[in-house]
């Protein structure tokens, strides 16, 4: 530890909550990085026991001006969980309590519950939490209400902040706030609530939610599709939304992120039709709804795609389901490096950015496959190459700018569920007008005057972060 600062705190802090600090290397290593794989010194682990000691740790660490970074399952894909400034990290991912409230439709979880248990809680009730990223398995609601997780069914359900009602927590002072009340009508004063989701842990600590579900889906429905190319594809998905068809989800894969999968599988999802791009709809809600919008697909399918599998029950709707598990993975037989970008646009321009991102993939001789949720205009770009190829790590970094110059072009958007963190700083002034920035920094300034929470994150150039050297000892390291 090299900020006599941090230590003289750290030592105070040992001596108020000895039971749940540690310091030492090896228990210290595992929280110095997230998802992103940029890592910091981190100078302790916290694991509070009890709320009490979370308004503890930041009254203390607003006082000697420590750096605070607040963790649930680490798997943060643009470092949000990464301890920049050192400090400490506020490990929450034990915080797992959920209640589901049957007769009112809402459950209150603690910031540590993960998606997965959140939604089998809500199911067994007969009740449905909708948002659903990837990470549902491992990922915490402390860290998709950081970041405005959205997932597949974004395009008919939407995304975290449309679930939450009310949020309890700290500031950064150790004060206790609650936002809003667990109701499903609020309008007494500013909506702070909605002012944290999104903030990526630099406002305030959640240590509880409340979210509103909706009814359980009585019937669902799966359908996966190859076609001619991704515009063709990309066609049937606006052609769906202008006859008011709304899939519950509508997964695409471009023609490189299916031959990924098919390698991985050893096996052509369509007999005779290597390589085609694909999509994957899901329909939910009543019977009779499901049935008549099943037609309305397949009337639209029958005339665009060139084959398509339906699934008959639960077992053949997780079979399609492995062409979309098995892409991403199967990814890094192209190198050992990827630049994953959650980008979204319009929905009228998906083509175009499909377009656009095969012939980047042509000028930077770099793979690019790209999937995602087609549904809401959220893309997941994946750029591969080779970290130890300078050429390809160049170009790499090129493509990326490029990448985020032509999503803006197109009226979209640098991050749809990933959040900044620290990896999208350098595009974050390219959205974001000078006022607006000022704005924001005003009220971070507003509620963390001493800039202890996440410190570096959002606001903090690449140039800044990107030579920072790691002082500690990781996983992949150990030989």
């Amino acid at each position: 530890m090299e900020n006599p600062s941090f230590q003289k705190a750290t030592d105070l802090l040992k001596e108020k909550l000895p039971d749940s600090v540690m310091t030492g290397p090896d228990e210290l290593a595992p929280y110095a990085y997230d998802g992103s794989k940029l890592a910091f010194t981190v100078d302790a682990l916290i694991r509070p026991q009890k709320e009490s000691e979370i308004g503890q740790v930041l009254e203390l660490a607003n006082e000697h001006k420590v750096p605070v970074t607040v963790r649930g399952g680490g798997s943060s894909l643009t470092g949000s969980a990464s301890p920049f400034s050192g400090g400490w990290v506020l490990d929450l991912s034990s915080w797992e309590g959920i209640s589901v409230n049957r007769a009112a439709g809402m459950a209150t979880v603690q910031a540590g519950a993960k998606i997965a248990d959140i939604q089998k809680a809500a199911e067994a009730e007969g009740w449905f939490y909708p948002p659903d990223p990837s990470s549902h398995r491992y990922s915490t609601i402390g860290g998709n209400l950081a970041c405005n997780a959205g997932g597949m069914r974004g395009g008919k359900y939407g995304v975290t902040r449309d679930y939450v009602l009310a949020l309890r927590g700290f500031l950064p002072t150790g004060e206790a706030v609650r936002w809003a009340r667990p109701l499903r009508k609020y309008a007494a004063g500013y909506n702070f609530r909605d002012l944290w989701v999104g903030s990526e842990g630099t406002l305030g600590v959640i240590v509880e939610a409340t979210l509103r579900l909706v009814p359980k889906p009585k019937a669902r429905w799966t359908i996966l599709a190859c076609f001619e190319s991704e515009a063709k594809a990309l066609d049937q998905v606006k052609l769906l939304w202008e006859q008011q068809v709304i899939p519950s989800i509508t997964e695409f894969l471009d023609r490189e992120s299916v031959s990924c999968a098919e390698r991985a599988t050893g096996a052509e999802i369509f007999a005779g039709q290597k390589g085609r791009p694909v999509l994957l709809i899901e329909l939910d809600g009543h019977p009779a709804a499901v049935e008549e919008d099943r037609q309305q697909v397949l009337a639209i399918l029958g005339k665009s795609s060139l084959a398509w599998k339906e699934a008959a029950d639960e077992n053949e709707a997780q079979s399609l389901w492995e062409v979309r598990r098995k892409c991403s993975g199967a990814m890094f037989e192209l190198g050992d490096a990827k630049l994953n970008e959650d980008v979204v646009v319009p929905l009228e321009r998906e083509r175009e950015l499909i377009e656009f991102t095969r012939a980047l993939s042509q000028e930077k001789s770099l793979p690019i496959a790209v999937f995602g949720h087609a549904g809401d205009g959220n893309f997941h770009v994946n750029i591969m190459f080779y970290r130890d190829h300078p050429e390809q790590s160049a170009n790499a970094e090129e493509a990326v700018q490029s990448l985020m110059e032509k999503v803006l072009q197109l009226g979209g958007t640098i991050s749809g569920e990933h959040g900044i963190g620290l990896a999208k700083t350098p595009f974050f002034a390219m959205e974001h007008s000078p006022a607006e920035i000022k704005a924001m920094e005003a009220v971070k300034k507003a509620l963390d005057p001493q800039g202890i929470l996440n410190p570096g994150k959002l606001f903090t150039p690449y140039e800044v972060w990107r030579h920072r050297p790691v002082k500690v000892r990781l996983p992949w390291d150990h030989k």
